[in-house]
């Protein structure tokens, strides 16, 4: 673990846009999270704000009420918001500027880099702090090609997919792998976002930072040093996008370059059009042709996790009977139920897999 950390939210933690934050306010191994940055949602318990479940983590109003309050010091500071554009709001520059001046090391996951602003460069100069820019693309020369290596990983692979953006891919295959190595698996998560760096589980790199020619290449590396250092059961992969989202087709890669043959389809049965935009006026297509579209890859779906954003519980467990229905396969709500059922159907891939090897 790096240190102690605070995060960031310009007044959304209690919307989607600060999703860095949620997922780091759930679970991290690089951080300890020891508050929040948020007038809107200031006094209340940060766990609370995002998903009803208290966690220790008090919510601040400003940066002058947490160094007045707190008994931990900060050693980091983290953006938290994912803003379309991924531009740093000017609110948030002046409360990285008051910590930098604090001797507070700054995190961002944002496009827009901060080490790229003279001001906060200098000023982080000034006072010997670190401005690290997660998304910032490696130097070509730390860079893989795709190889074939990944033939050699013997652990099955199971990719957590989404029909569309912003689906809680990341946080469903982290319960995954939590909910594995609780079974008694050896589980390894591979996270391809900087929300997953910043949480520090398994091996990855920035899917949407990294040079397109490189990007199969990084994925199979990433795979194979897991498998090579930690020799798991089974790998789960953490998704981006969506295989026909317009604005970012994402998915072939880990199904061709990856080699994987299982996946859990993420689904939000509120969202009827891609990036949740009404004005784009693409529809996302029903769940079973994407289905189809991952079987003509060679994949199979093992199960569909939902997303009950904009759902009560009374309609999302409706949604949850039509696709089972529907599909003929398993429909799991990871939040309200847990993913203990897929973890089961992993355990039967394994013994399948090791019946063929025999």
């Amino acid at each position: 673990m790096d240190g102690n950390a605070i995060i960031l939210t310009d007044g959304l933690l209690n919307q989607y846009p600060a999703k860095t934050a949620h997922g780091l306010i759930r679970g991290t191994e690089r951080y300890n999270i020891i508050g929040v940055i948020d007038a809107v949602s200031a006094g209340s318990d940060a766990g609370e704000v995002v998903d009803g479940k208290p966690r220790g983590i008090k919510v601040y109003s400003d940066l002058t009420d947490f160094l007045k309050s707190s008994e931990e010091k900060a050693d980091y500071c983290l953006v938290g918001i994912a803003p379309k554009g991924g531009k740093l709001p000017a609110a948030m520059k002046k409360t990285i500027k008051e910590a930098i001046i604090q001797g507070i090391n700054i995190v961002s996951g944002l496009h827009e880099y901060l080490s790229d602003m003279p001001d906060l460069a200098s000023l982080a100069d000034e006072y010997n702090v670190q401005l690290v820019d997660v998304r910032k693309p490696k130097p070509k020369s730390e860079l893989h090609f795709w190889t074939g290596r990944i033939l050699d990983v013997a652990a099955p692979r199971v990719a957590v997919l989404g029909t569309d953006v912003r689906m809680g891919k990341r946080t469903t295959t982290r319960m995954l792998t939590q909910a594995a190595e609780a079974a008694g698996l050896k589980a390894q998560m591979i996270f391809t976002g900087q929300t997953g760096w910043m949480q520090g589980r398994g091996k990855g790199f920035i899917l949407d930072s990294t040079y397109n020619d490189f990007v199969s290449g990084e994925l199979e590396h990433a795979i194979v040093s897991s498998y090579e250092e930690h020799q798991p059961d089974v790998i789960f992969v953490e998704g981006q996008a969506a295989l026909r989202n317009p604005s970012g087709p994402c998915g072939s890669e880990y199904l061709v370059s990856g080699q994987i043959k299982y996946v859990v389809l993420q689904h939000a049965p509120a969202r009827v059009y891609f990036d949740d935009n009404e004005d784009l006026g693409f529809k996302i297509p029903p769940i079973s042709t994407e289905i189809q579209l991952i079987e003509l890859y060679g994949a199979e779906v093992l199960a569909v996790t939902l997303n009950t954003a904009g759902l009560s519980l009374e309609e999302a467990k409706a949604y949850q009977q039509q696709y089972q229905q529907e599909l003929g396969l398993p429909v799991i709500l990871p939040l309200e139920d847990g993913v203990g059922q897929i973890i089961d159907l992993v355990k039967e891939v394994l013994e399948k897999e090791a019946s063929a090897a025999l």
